[in-house]
């Protein structure tokens, strides 16, 4: 899972098969500590092998397929993209301290 490029951040390229497109830059916003939810959420859910020589690989993908849902992540990331938006909308509508 990637953006499409480093200035384009509303296109997100999940595989080879799917691509995400249109995601507001308002989703980039909202921030958890120093990166957004939905860059927290794209380093969380990377297939990844231990470096240690262990071989174990943590595949977000096995999850979605042994509780039958295959598109767990991908409606993961809509439902981070719309609370994302609709917080910084509100923060936006609060008044000045």
């Amino acid at each position: 899972m990637r953006f499409k490029s480093k200035t384009d951040r509303s296109v997100l390229i999940y595989n080879s098969q799917l691509t995400l497109s249109g995601i507001p830059e308002d989703a980039h916003r909202y921030r958890l500590g120093s990166r957004s939810a939905l860059e927290w959420i794209i380093e969380r859910y990377q297939i990844k092998t231990d470096s240690r020589g262990s071989g174990i690989v943590n595949d977000p993908n096995t999850w979605c397929s042994e509780h039958d849902d295959p598109r767990y992540i991908v409606d993961l990331i809509k439902r981070i993209v719309t609370v994302s938006v609709k917080t910084m909308s509100i923060v936006d509508s609060l008044p000045p301290i």
